[in-house]
Order: structure tokens, then sequence, then C-alpha cells
């Protein structure tokens, strides 16, 4: 039974899962997007969240606390000057999970998780399309307006 288990295992003992998530967010940090399973990037999204946004603050104390979950020089670096300079205005939500679908060998839902912000592409197609306009399957019609009523001028009388 699983009562009051709030989390993904990931089918690993405590010390597997810890290693598996801090190797996964260090290839994230370095490479600001990666392939996984889907349960592997929700996993990955709940850990790698709260440790960007300790980043935003640019402290020892802040970068001492990011080194102790990612034991990674380089990483460090990488989130507090690149990173952390592109999310500082975000409050929440730095991360996205893409569905790409299922691995040929055993079926296993396949993501993609990506910064929000380092998908240029993907900021200039939503930009571009900004001005198009939704519609419903419903026919999106507008509600007619009323037509302007005239009145009699001096003219007429």
């Amino acid at each position: 039974m699983r009562h009051s288990k709030k989390f993904n295992h990931l089918g690993r003992k405590k010390g597997h899962r810890k290693a598996l998530l801090k190797n996964l967010t260090i290839a994230l940090f370095t490479h600001k997007r990666i392939n996984t399973t889907l349960a592997k990037a929700k996993a990955l999204r709940v850990h790698a969240e709260p440790i960007i946004t300790k980043s935003k603050t640019n402290t020892t104390h802040s970068r001492r606390v990011v080194f102790s979950y990612l034991q990674d020089k380089e990483a460090t670096k990488e989130l507090f000057d690149v990173i952390a300079s592109k999310v500082a205005d975000r409050p929440g939500g730095y991360l996205r999970i893409i569905k790409t679908g299922f691995r040929k060998g055993d079926g296993a839902e396949t993501a993609m998780i990506e910064f929000v912000d380092f998908n240029d592409t993907y900021k200039n197609a939503k930009a571009s399309g900004a001005g198009k306009k939704r519609r419903s399957r419903r026919g999106g019609k507008k509600a007619k307006t009323a037509a302007p009523v005239t009145t009699a001028t001096s003219e007429e009388e």
C-alpha cells in the first residue's frame, strides 16, 4: 500500500533517486533542455524549481545552498550567471514539460523538459501569432450592435 506517499519514488531507493535527480538537474542546467521519461521529468520539475528560485538571489549563502544540492561547480556557475538573469522577473514556472510520444523499446512515455525563457523559436512563434484572433467552435460571431439612430435635422423642417 502507498498511503501518505506524496511523491513518485521512480522505482528506486532514496540514495539512487537523489543521485538521479541531481544528475538530471545538472544536465538540465548545462544543456537547458533534456529528453527523459515523463515521470522523471515531473519529478525533476519539483526538484529543480526551488533551486532555480534560490539562485535568483546571488549571495554567498544561496550559492553554497545550491552547491550543496548539485555538487557541481560548473552547473552552479551556469545557474547563477546565465539562467538567473533570464528568470529574474518570472515569479515561478521556470520549466516546461512537452510530451514527445512513447519509447520504442519499452513503451515508456517520453517528454522533453526545458526552460521557458530559453526557447527562442517558441517565443517568436507565439509573438507572431499574438495578433491573430481566436475563434470558438460555436462560430465566434460578435453580438450585433444597434444601428446609429438618426434624428431629424433642421433641413427636413
